[in-house]
């Protein structure tokens, strides 16, 4: 099957209609589950737990060693989040403790993130141990919301996490239910009942506010709906009421994807996994050949693409390849991703294979169509393009270089070097007229920065030296040029925005050097000598 969408667009057009679901996840063990899939592997939960001792995470709290985190065990042997561990061993001597590692628990859920992204790349964090998805409008390819909670439950049970899932029209909704409530999908029509059925904790409101509300027998959200607002604010702040607002709907809130969402984007799901660099590279290019006609509509080729491998167990690989010019022929789509791979050998382990496929076009810029011949092909040298594409894939964008120039009279200012991948499509020559070509009488090779010497005995005091020191080589000047005035851009604030006085200078030896004089005699503090570069 494949799926072939224009994100933003669709997203603006469905929640016009049908209005806005999230999907939140809530992984309440995910320190110990991270440690049980490392003792007994992915699918220790569908396979049953093995007899072992209650395992829980501890780290420093209040200058105390306190359980951080527990397993389902451990909150059957009535242990606690919080409780001091002294006192837990004290209970139960043989539990098996784990240092907590916030760094792997966060990479953990980084990668059950990405592993979302097959049913929506509108994915955010929901705090340390939660995700949100954005799913309005992708729900009917899994079957309908009921379908899609199950599938994704059903898959993470499978890998070995306990998760407890809930959609709503809200993320605060969404996240109190299922942390706090049974799961499952809410409708419309029953947000206030399933909000108020809940703690208030659920509000993501601070500890002080909840105490509060607590000491005054207000435990659930249904008593604070039932209450006037104006009272409520004065006394618990406008958190409170902001909170509620947002998990009714009534107050707008936005997640925060953690990638960039893809102006376009295609994929293919497959009954049999694939392993092999040519049927990836044969699946690419079938997927490219779908999205050929989006770009064609838009006027458009794509320069930046990213290839999305989703594997069986659950890992995502991501592999991006940008090309000099907008590509909209799908073999050559599929041949910079040829390169990446065979850059990536090592690093790319198919495992038991990949079952999903995605390609995304992360930028596009305007294609220039141009007429074909009577053999049907464009007339358009391609084969630098080609080049520079196949290059850049295979040892990195910055391996090839090209210049551009820049307006300013300041020599290392009046060019830059970007990767050739990446640079804009030269203009048309009226334009060079604006801009500040460098002067024939300079070296051709410039120093990346210019280099301080030591100059001695100048002739008059705005006259060349006679004699200079470079790099430990002192130098005797036989002839001199100069000078040439160079003034400072002042609009630029620079420590070394002083007139420089440029000197062509000839050695004894016969070596040309470019040399100037920063700042003028009598200025405090003196002027600095300094080589820019060395004539051929």
């Amino acid at each position: 099957m494949t799926a072939n969408f224009t994100s933003p667009e669709i997203q603006a057009n469905l929640l016009s209609t049908s209005g806005q679901r999230i999907l939140a996840l809530h992984f309440r063990h995910l320190p110990t589950d991270r440690i049980a899939r490392k003792l007994w592997g992915l699918s220790w939960r569908s396979k049953g737990r093995p007899d072992h001792p209650p395992i829980i995470c501890a780290g420093r709290r209040d200058n105390a060693l306190r359980l951080v985190a527990i397993d389902e065990v451990a909150q059957t042997c009535s242990l606690k989040r919080g409780q001091g561990l002294a006192e837990a061993r004290a209970m139960y001597p043989d539990i098996d403790v784990f240092d907590e590692d916030e760094r792997a628990d966060f990479a953990l859920l980084e990668a059950i993130a990405d592993w979302c992204d097959r049913y929506t790349p509108l994915v955010a964090l929901d705090g340390k141990d939660g995700l949100f998805l954005d799913i309005t409008g992708c729900t009917h390819l899994f079957g309908g919301e009921e379908a899609m909670l199950r599938d994704v439950l059903a898959r993470l049970f499978q890998m070995g996490f306990y998760v407890r899932g809930s959609i709503s029209s809200t993320p605060g909704l969404s996240s109190a239910i299922s942390r706090f409530g049974p799961g499952g999908v809410i409708t419309r029509e029953d947000m206030s009942a399933a909000l108020g059925a809940l703690p208030v904790h659920a509000l993501r409101l601070d500890e002080k506010a909840v105490a509060s509300l607590l000491k005054l027998g207000l435990k659930r959200v249904a008593n604070l709906m039932s209450m006037p607002r104006a009272p409520l604010a004065r006394r618990f702040g406008a958190q409170l009421l902001m909170r509620l607002d947002q998990a009714l709907g009534t107050n707008e809130e936005a997640i925060s994807p953690r990638r960039p969402v893809a102006s376009l984007s295609a994929e293919r799901r497959l009954g049999e996994p694939i392993q092999t660099e040519e049927d990836i590279l044969g699946m690419t290019a079938e997927i490219a050949s779908s999205l050929k006609l989006s770009l064609e509509n838009r006027g458009a080729g794509g320069k930046v693409f990213e290839l999305v491998l989703f594997r069986v167990d659950g890992r995502v690989f991501r592999i991006s390849a940008g090309a000099s010019r907008p590509l909209r022929d799908p073999k050559r789509i599929s041949g910079l991703f040829s390169e990446r791979l065979n850059a990536i050998h090592d690093d790319l382990d198919a495992g038991f294979g990949f079952e999903l496929l995605r390609l995304n076009v992360l930028q596009h810029d305007v294609f220039d169509d141009l007429q074909a011949d009577f053999s049907g092909e464009e007339r358009r040298e391609t084969s630098l393009a080609d080049f520079i594409d196949r290059v850049s894939a295979r040892f990195g964008a910055g391996c090839i270089q090209v210049y551009q120039h820049r307006q300013s009279h300041i020599p290392e200012r009046a060019e830059i070097f970007l990767p050739a991948i990446a640079a804009p499509e030269r203009q048309p020559q009226c334009s060079e007229t604006l801009q500040f070509l460098p002067r024939a009488d300079r070296p051709l090779r410039l120093l990346r920065s210019p280099e301080p010497v030591e100059a001695f005995a100048a002739l008059v005091p705005d006259g060349p030296p006679q004699q200079f020191r470079w790099r430990h080589v002192l130098h005797t000047v036989t002839r001199a040029e100069g000078p040439e005035r160079i003034a400072p851009e002042w609009w630029i604030d620079d420590e070394n925005a002083k007139e420089r006085d440029y000197f062509r200078l000839e050695s004894e030896l016969g070596r040309l050097f470019w040399v100037f004089r920063l700042g003028r005699y009598g200025d405090d503090p003196p002027p600095t000598w300094r080589i820019h570069g060395v004539f051929a």
